[in-house]
């Protein structure tokens, strides 16, 4: 059985940092992609950041682009979003996701297999 489970949410100020982490259990992040997705209250979930495996592809979002960095450790089993001068508007549920099967970094939801709860990123101004 696959779970994936968030951490290192938190409530910061404006221009602050965070580091979240993601950690698979049941499954390793060898094959396919990882992605963090994020979701405000009355907002769309929205795809963050996703990470390929194979050919190592990496994909942004404009909105946290040049600030936020995704990764994984060497073992594979935890993937990492890194961010870093955070803004009020980057407040939400963040969640990981990822599937085996694919082969290039998608920020959509829906080809996404398994997910976790998420963590809660609180900035404020």
């Amino acid at each position: 059985q696959v779970q994936m489970v968030e951490s290192g949410g938190d409530s910061v100020q404006a221009g602050g940092s965070l580091r979240l982490s993601c950690s698979a259990s049941g499954y390793t992040f060898s094959t396919g992609c990882v992605a963090w997705f994020r979701q405000a209250p009355g907002k769309e979930r929205e795809g963050v950041a996703s990470l390929c495996m194979i050919g190592g592809g990496i994909l942004y979002a404009d909105s946290v682009k040049g600030r936020f960095t995704i990764s994984q450790d060497n073992a594979k089993t935890t993937s990492y979003l890194q961010m870093n001068n955070l803004k009020p508007e980057d407040t939400a549920m963040y969640s990981c996701a990822t599937s085996p099967l694919l082969l290039v970094p998608i920020l959509l939801a829906e080809v996404y297999k398994y997910w976790g709860q998420g963590t809660q990123v609180t900035v404020s101004s």
